[in-house]
């Protein structure tokens, strides 16, 4: 069956994960513990960050949970913050951060375009910071949908987003691939009914992308190659 469109996670796969995020996670956690570095580390274990090194262990909250999810986990190590006062620093914090795309992506998609591929993109960040991201490296008006998990779908691994994708642009779920760097992104694919794509520019390993993924490649770079070969 051929695929119609493609539905992108965002962080680790259009955009490399460790290059971007390293020091978003330096800044979100020096900003709550205003300044002291010591604090900072320690914060830094709660997420899976090490801040000395400006890298995240694989297991790191921050890879695929949700800026909520994220301050959940905060929340009873920093007292003099609230929820919402949490969330807005690292809304605010991840905004700013500057994005590494994985492969020179105008060019990337625009061929896809040309292709007459419908893209979209699924991302457990918020979606203004999402919107933000994408049009920092000029390629916001190459999508036909963006949705954060705050944009009414809920957040993967279900795969609210992924079925909203598809009824946004009228194509069949199962002639559409999900492509992403963590499980929870392949997780969504498989229950949206979706062609599932991993890619290796996120954290996560061949071996733990693998079992719920199609093809597993290097990067997006590769995928225009993979359609040929189908």
């Amino acid at each position: 069956m051929p695929i119609d469109a493609l539905l992108f996670d965002k962080d680790g796969t259009l955009f490399d994960f460790a290059a971007t995020w390293g020091s978003f996670g330096r800044a979100i956690l020096m900003t709550l513990a205003d300044g002291d570095e010591d604090r900072a580390v320690k914060l830094g274990t709660v997420i899976g960050f090490d801040l000395a090194e400006g890298r995240y262990e694989v297991d790191s909250v921050v890879i695929a949970q949700t800026v909520d999810e994220i301050a959940d986990v905060l929340l009873p190590h920093l007292p003099e913050y609230t929820h919402v006062q949490i969330v807005e620093v690292m809304n605010d914090a991840s905004a700013a951060s500057q994005q590494v795309p994985a492969v020179p992506l105008t060019a990337f998609l625009d061929g896809l375009r040309a292709a007459g591929l419908k893209l979209g993109v699924a991302t457990n960040d918020a979606e203004v910071p999402a919107l933000e991201h994408l049009d920092s490296v000029g390629v916001r008006g190459h999508f036909d949908f963006v949705a954060g998990y705050d944009s009414g779908h809920g957040a993967k691994p279900g795969p609210g987003q992924l079925l909203a994708f598809a009824r946004h642009v009228g194509i069949d779920p199962a002639r559409i691939a999900m492509v992403g760097d963590s499980s929870h992104d392949l997780e969504a694919g498989r229950a949206a009914g979706m062609v599932t794509i991993g890619v290796l520019t996120g954290l996560a390993e061949e071996d733990a992308l693998a079992p719920l993924a199609d093809v597993v490649l290097p990067d997006i770079g590769h995928i225009p190659g993979w359609l040929s070969s189908r």
